[in-house]
């Protein structure tokens, strides 16, 4: 998994499009609003799929965000499904599955969640807050 991670003021969506791929909503996820979010683009990579049994990359991917959020000391989370971070994209239903089982576990972790829809063409906007922090990439590997 790859992950670009922003610290910002907002982070605003409105879904516009279907793509091929995109998972089914109801109306009140067609657009969605959090103030001072850690905002985490991720994209789900093939090898995340074929190494589900030798290790689970979605501990991995919570350690991270874990990680982050502590330092910049925020409880609010945008998980934001963003393919353009590779090349080797995991199957969409396997994708999907990932962000829900991340989504659970950071509820769990009284985390509060915004998790935008995947395969959907959409408007966004945020604003970075610019400390040193307020970007940072990763990969999990497993």
């Amino acid at each position: 998994m790859k992950f670009l991670f922003v610290h910002a003021d907002y982070v605003s969506y409105e879904v516009k499009q279907k793509s091929k791929v995109a998972e089914e909503i109801d109306d009140a996820h067609r657009k969605g609003r959090m103030e001072n979010p850690l905002i985490v683009f991720l994209s789900v990579e093939e090898r995340d799929e074929n190494s589900e049994k030798n290790a689970k990359p979605v501990d991995r991917a919570l350690g991270e965000i874990k990680d982050i959020a502590s330092k910049i000391k925020v409880k609010n989370v945008a998980l934001f499904p963003f393919a353009h971070l590779s090349e080797s994209l995991a199957s969409p239903d396997y994708a999907i599955s990932v962000l829900k089982e991340l989504e659970t576990e950071l509820e769990k972790s009284e985390f509060n969640l915004l998790r935008v829809p995947f395969g959907w063409y959409k408007e966004f906007e945020f604003r970075s807050k610019g400390h040193p922090l307020s970007v940072l990439s990763r990969a999990v590997r497993s």
